[in-house]
């Protein structure tokens, strides 16, 4: 289908992956109200789940975030008993993320957060797979360009 006018705002992808962005973010919020996480925190629980023990650094990474902005999110999950956050031995300036047993628990949670999203979406499984490869490509290429 042709491009009407390239200017105009519903014409641009960057508007549409933005507003889709908030509009997720929207869905997720009161899910992620009843088990008592932010969006910024489930996402760090997402990579805890997966690989306890890393280095902030290393999980700033993953989420594409500078160190230092999540400092914040990650004090208040340590506050709220979510996570610890220690020393790593021989390199005083780096911090390894453990979880603690109620991090660890809150995982049986979150998988009520991911079916509801599923169903919010409201396409075939297969659809939402090959969407999001379809993103994660696009999202590849932009950070390699």
């Amino acid at each position: 289908m042709p491009i009407k006018d390239p200017l105009r705002l519903d014409e641009q992808l960057c508007f549409v992956l933005y507003s889709t962005s908030l509009a997720m973010t929207k869905v997720y919020k009161p899910l992620l109200e009843e088990i008592g996480l932010t969006y910024p925190q489930y996402l760090v629980m997402l990579v805890l789940w997966e690989r306890e023990g890393i280095t902030v650094k290393a999980l700033a990474d993953a989420l594409y975030q500078e160190s230092g902005s999540l400092t914040p999110v990650l004090k208040r999950m340590e506050a709220d008993g979510l996570l610890l956050r220690l020393r790593v031995a021989g390199d005083d300036r780096s911090l390894a993320l453990t979880l603690t047993p109620e991090g660890r628990k809150l995982k049986l949670k979150a998988v009520k957060v991911n079916k509801a999203i599923e169903t919010a979406c409201g396409m075939a499984s297969a659809n939402l797979v090959h969407l999001r490869e379809t993103v994660r490509a696009l999202h590849a290429r932009l950070v390699a360009g």
